[in-house]
């Protein structure tokens, strides 16, 4: 399974100042954090191959929630009749229609929650990437289960970098500058659900490792695109002593300035469930 850096925090004794969920979700609103979305791992290209072929009715219209600024809508607009691309933030969107493909005609960037919406559809597939963490996941997947067509599947991607040598002090860096109290390692969010009673999972697919070159000062970057760790919920001190750590912690794996990583992405498929087992 990747190691997926969006919910990154500890639950440790720390004199970093938590804040709730409804703060470090504001934080995606933050023209910085989606200005450093840029800097997080691509996916993989064959997580777009597997999407492509979940698609099983016509027309292939597509909604990825919580697209942020559209690392999968873009190129799957490419591929499909129609992607609808939904979030909450306003500087995520604005992003998106910047980025290569983000103009597309068929890519249609919609902002708004995905349990209250204004949608198209029927969708013969939905995709979801981490920020479905954040969402109320009982209305959602109610709100996608009418949405979706016969055969349509809720496609849930995680990825991320994979087997970094130096994850155990990056770790330690993360909790002491994190301001998420609820990192959980090892956490399934499909796994979740699915104990919940929300998702029918139907299957599951990880492609193979994609080796990715990132500069050093791109990868200190892609960590202030996540919720715990924005710019914004940190003095500039601290924001710069973090990035000296990080930097200082990678700065020996570098080869003229570029990191040789590895992603990795783990796609789970399944029907939402209309009415759930609560918790």
């Amino acid at each position: 399974m990747p190691a997926v850096c969006c919910c990154s925090g500890g639950a440790e004794a720390t004199d970093t100042p938590w804040l709730g969920r409804d703060e470090l979700a504001a934080s995606f609103a933050d023209p910085a954090v989606a200005r450093a979305y840029r800097h997080r791992p691509p996916y993989p290209p064959e997580v777009l191959d597997v999407l492509e072929r979940l698609i099983a009715d016509r027309p292939r219209n597509v909604l990825d929630i919580g697209a942020g600024e559209g690392a999968l809508a873009r190129p799957l607009a490419a591929r499909v009749d129609q992607v609808d691309a939904l979030d909450t933030s306003p500087a995520m969107l604005a992003a998106g229609a910047g980025r290569p493909g983000g103009t597309r005609p068929n890519l249609r960037w919609i902002l708004g929650a995905a349990q209250s919406a204004e949608l198209g559809g029927p969708y013969a597939l939905v995709t979801a990437g981490a920020s479905l963490h954040w969402m109320p996941w009982e209305q959602t997947l109610a709100r996608l289960a009418g949405v979706m067509t016969e055969r349509a599947f809720l496609v849930i991607v995680e990825h991320g970098y994979d087997d970094e040598p130096w994850r155990e002090e990056l770790t330690e860096i993360i909790v002491a500058h994190s301001r998420n109290p609820g990192y959980e390692p090892g956490f399934s969010l499909p796994g979740e659900l699915s104990a919940r009673g929300l998702l029918e999972i139907a299957g599951q697919a990880t492609p193979p490792p994609w080796p990715f070159r990132q500069t050093v000062a791109d990868y200190v970057e892609h960590f202030h695109s996540t919720a715990s760790l924005a710019r914004g919920l940190m003095p500039a001190a601290e924001s710069a002593a973090f990035d000296h750590a990080v930097e200082r912690m990678v700065g020996g794996h570098a080869v003229d300035g570029l990191l040789e990583l590895t992603v990795t992405a783990h796609l789970t498929w399944g029907r939402p469930v209309r009415a759930g087992r609560g918790g």
